[in-house]
């Protein structure tokens, strides 16, 4: 059995041969390519939460940032990062000290969630108990721990008001300047205003990053040097085409407006920029039947939301008043400024609008035929699940690395799973000596030996303890020196993680990996185990 699953392993780390060649527009159906039909590298996988026949699904969304379009967290999240600092400083009246300040964009990961009434970040598991909390850049002890949040009568639900949840790749610079601005204030309290507490310092913060988004700080730059804040990917046009010629409709919902969509789509499917020699046109449309910007996600899944649904007119970007998508006639114009899709086969630009908008313009008759793919666990994947019951798939760039480590660290991790059976054995044979010398008549000559007994099982056990929880903390430095692996917190599946079992049909590392798999293909998950099954099963 044991050798059955180690090969079983070691075949699926076996690297995908051919993968992503430049032009990929010559050899769009990778999976069925001659480098094709062999194990995908397991970084490359697609895993799967909920069974999903692609045979039934007649449509495939996507979101932009952070799914079609990777950005780059060095200098993308470092660019959000300083404009924050300027607008705290120069708008919000913060200390001019903080444009000295300096962001490491590797310190936070999602996941996480901001105490923002006490200055605390938090990891905890899946069921909500805090594994492990800083308070700014202090890791609090296991006794802070409990006092703060493990001693309350009834449970908190770590949501908001109160709470901040870190579960998109653009809230880590924000949660990272949370944290400075919280060991600022402890360290230099004449400094901050009195009546401006840790809760007050996050809101400020919110509403620096919502100024640079308003303002066009960030996209501007963007614009400017597409490739300097976003990963080329010559895979994207290739896996929409797949999808394209298996008679799927395409489609694209983002927040971002019409004018920042078509620089980053211009980039992603033809290294198009404002600037360069191939300037910004709108080929790129040709890959989808309805792109719908500034959609206000999660709100837009909601049917119900009475949203005007407007055409964007691509050249100069005008708004045109429409009837559930179809153009209007203006006032002393007869006809409408947009010809209707029956007409002209062309994909559609929209903004605003509700699903029900959406649903509509592609004649889906039921909300399972749609498979979306997003990055953001609630802005994405919960609400599209939950209110829809679409069928969902969310990019985790970090899975990457995780299951690679995951893959490398495999002796060691069994090794931990020995090192607590050990623990466990010896806490049981001191409570049953313990339990002897309390309840049964033992002579004083026997009584003595279990003693010493016992007293060398609690040497024992505390070494194998002191053993345990150094290997324990050495495994977790591997995937991050703070936080540990993304998908565990402990021995338990991390927050995270759950809410990516729950909503998540499925999940992989990057959009791209789509391609590596039929359009056709049944995906089907893994068998669940439950604790009592888990170890009758050997290593």
């Amino acid at each position: 059995m044991e050798e059955q699953r180690a090969s079983g392993l070691t075949d699926r780390v076996v690297q995908f041969q051919n993968v992503g060649s430049r032009d990929g527009c010559e050899a769009p159906h990778k999976w069925s390519s001659a480098g094709g039909g062999k194990k995908i590298d397991v970084r490359n996988q697609i895993f799967c939460n909920r069974s999903l026949n692609m045979k039934n699904i007649i449509a495939v969304g996507f979101d932009m940032d952070y799914t079609l379009a990777q950005y780059k967290s060095e200098t993308f999240e470092s660019l959000a990062y300083e404009g924050t600092v300027r607008k705290l400083v120069y708008d919000l009246g913060y200390p001019r000290e903080l444009l000295e300040w300096t962001f490491d964009w590797n310190y936070m990961v999602r996941g996480l969630v901001l105490d923002k009434k006490k200055g605390n970040i938090l990891k905890m598991d899946r069921h909500k108990y805090v594994k492990v909390a800083y308070h700014g850049f202090k890791e609090l002890s296991k006794e802070e721990k409990v006092d703060i949040y493990g001693t309350s009568l009834v449970r908190d639900s770590f949501d908001e008001p109160d709470y901040a949840l870190i579960d998109t790749l653009f809230s880590l610079a924000e949660a990272y300047l949370f944290a400075q601005l919280v060991d600022f204030k402890d360290n230099n309290p004449d400094k901050i205003l009195k009546d401006v507490d840790y809760g007050r310092m996050y809101k400020d913060v919110r509403s620096a990053v919502d100024m640079c988004h308003r303002d066009g700080t960030l996209k501007q730059m963007v614009a400017k040097e597409p490739n300097k804040y976003i990963n080329e990917d010559a895979t994207i046009v290739p896996l929409i085409k797949m999808i394209r010629d298996s008679g799927r409709s395409t489609f694209l919902v983002t927040n971002s407006l019409w004018d920042y969509t078509n620089i980053v789509m211009n980039f992603l499917c033809g290294g198009r920029t404002v600037h360069g020699p191939d300037t910004c046109n709108f080929d790129w449309l040709q890959y989808f039947d309805v792109v719908i910007t500034g959609s206000a996600k999660p709100g837009f899944f909601h049917e119900e939301s009475r949203v005007n649904l407007f055409e964007v007119e691509l050249k100069s970007g005008m708004l045109i008043n429409t009837d559930n998508g179809t153009p209007m006639a203006q006032i002393g114009d007869p006809s409408p400024k947009i010809p209707l899709k029956s007409k002209d086969k062309a994909c559609r630009v929209f903004q605003g609008g509700n699903v029900g908008h959406l649903h509509s313009l592609l004649s889906i008759k039921s909300s399972s035929q749609v498979l979306y793919v997003g990055d953001h666990i609630y802005g994405d994947i919960l609400r599209s699940k939950k209110v829809l019951g679409w069928r969902t798939m969310l990019v985790v760039p970090e899975l990457e690395k995780e299951v690679e480590l995951l893959w490398e660290l495999r002796d060691a991790r069994k090794e931990l799973i020995l090192m607590r059976n050990e623990r466990d054995s010896v806490e049981d044979m001191i409570h049953h000596l313990s339990w002897s010398l309390k309840f049964e008549d033992i002579n004083e000559k026997d009584k003595q030996e279990m003693l010493s007994a016992v007293k060398d099982l609690v040497c024992k056990r505390d070494e194998v303890r002191l053993n345990l929880q150094e290997a324990q903390r050495e495994s977790h430095k591997k995937f991050h020196n703070v936080w540990g692996q993304l998908m565990k917190t402990g021995y338990q599946s991390s927050r995270f993680a759950h809410q990516v079992e729950r909503y998540a049909c499925l999940y992989t590392s990057q959009v791209s990996n789509l391609r590596l798999y039929s359009p056709e293909k049944y995906y089907k998950p893994s068998e669940d185990f439950m604790s009592h099954e888990f170890h009758l099963l050997p290593l």
